[in-house]
């Protein structure tokens, strides 16, 4: 670890991904997430806090609104935000590594659950950072929502999905990116996927033309038609890019 005055990467690192996964309002040092780490990585949760506040004022989509974060951000903050939010593989890679890190020194501190599966063929170091990068892109999705369908506004957390606008299976690069991610109910995740939904250029929601055609069934209609041409909630950070929502119309909307 760092001393007291400086940060060291791993501690950075930390403070990203709790700034990537942590909704706005709970960016504070009562946040128990924020206490729990703040206590392995040997900083108070005031001075953790901060620096989730010092990587807000480096956002650009916080600061092209008018808002900002604290003004104390470290060169330090300002080198690891640049080189890791153009990487996202690589900040959820160095992230698996903390966490995995901390789980093995601090095991009562930190939990990680893994699915019941064979591991055959892997090693389970491996397999736990493939589970902590998957979670890393739903917690940044869904807290940038709010917890909080884009579509519908629906906010049970057991059924939202940070649901892929380019397929997982069409950009390794940006699987972890989580700008390439919505917030969607499981339904609505699963009709976006099949192409039946698709987000516009301007961010409202488009209906594929079998979904249209169904306008008078009572279930389709209540579920898809009542939010057609709508605007989709915005998120607070990661907005969708805009590149990715044009390969989902073009690759993946059956409109």
């Amino acid at each position: 670890m760092a001393t007291r005055e400086g940060w060291s990467r791993g501690q950075l690192i930390v403070a990203l991904k709790l700034y990537c996964e942590t909704p706005f309002g709970k960016m504070h040092a009562r946040n128990p997430e924020i206490v729990r780490y703040a206590n392995v990585i040997g900083r108070s949760p005031s001075a953790l806090a901060m620096k989730l506040t010092n990587f807000a004022s480096l956002d650009p989509q916080i600061t092209s609104t008018g808002r900002h974060g604290l003004r104390g951000a470290s060169q330090a903050d300002r080198e690891i935000w640049e080189e890791l939010t153009s990487n996202w593989k690589q900040l959820a890679q160095e992230i698996a590594a903390v966490d995995f890190s901390f789980a093995n020194r601090h095991p009562t501190n930190f939990e990680v659950k893994l699915d019941a599966q064979s591991y055959v063929g892997e090693t389970k170091s491996t397999v736990v950072q493939a589970r902590i990068g998957q979670s890393f892109f739903r917690n940044a999705v869904l807290s940038a929502y709010d917890f909080k369908c884009c579509i519908t506004g629906m906010s049970v957390a057991e059924l939202l999905v940070a649901s892929h606008i380019v397929p997982w299976k069409d950009d390794r690069a940006n699987r972890l990116n989580p700008r390439n991610g919505l917030c969607l109910s499981a339904m609505h995740d699963r009709a976006f996927d099949l192409g039946l939904i698709a987000i516009s250029q301007d961010l409202r929601v488009l209906l594929s033309t079998r979904v249209r055609r169904m306008r008078h069934d009572p279930n389709i209609n209540s579920a898809f038609h009542t939010y057609e041409d709508r605007p989709i909630m915005l998120p607070r950070k990661f907005a969708p890019d805009a590149g990715f929502l044009e390969y989902h119309r073009r690759n993946v909307f059956l409109g």
